[in-house]
This record gives structure tokens, sequence and C-alpha cells, in this order.
């Protein structure tokens, strides 16, 4: 099995993101603090998906 390849530059995005988040500087999309660590992860990934550092692709979601 195979671990999840990111770059390293994505992993510093997302270091990057989680330590506003500690500071408590982190916003929503709504400008609402976020308060929960895993929604604080997503965005950093999300924000290193949109600079275009190779992260893996999303999972889709079976509804």
């Amino acid at each position: 099995m195979s671990k999840t390849k990111y770059s390293k530059k994505a992993q510093e995005k997302v270091e990057e993101v989680m330590n506003e988040f500690k500071e408590g500087k982190l916003k929503s999309s709504s400008g609402d603090k976020v308060t929960d660590r895993k929604q604080a992860v997503a965005i950093g990934i999300s924000e290193a998906r949109e600079e275009g550092l190779k992260v893996p692709k999303q999972k889709k979601k079976n509804d």
C-alpha cells in the first residue's frame, strides 16, 4: 500500500495555515473564525491545490 504524496511546498502551505489556526487568525470563506482542526487542514490543502501545488486528487463522495 503506497502512502499519499504531497509536495514539500504543499506541506509548507498546510503548516502555514495550521499556524494561523493555532494563533486564532484563520477565517473561513464566510469570514467566521475556524475552530475545527480538520477544517483548518482542509483549508490548507484547498489553498495548496489552488496554487497548483502537488496534492492528491479529492476523493469522490458517493451520495
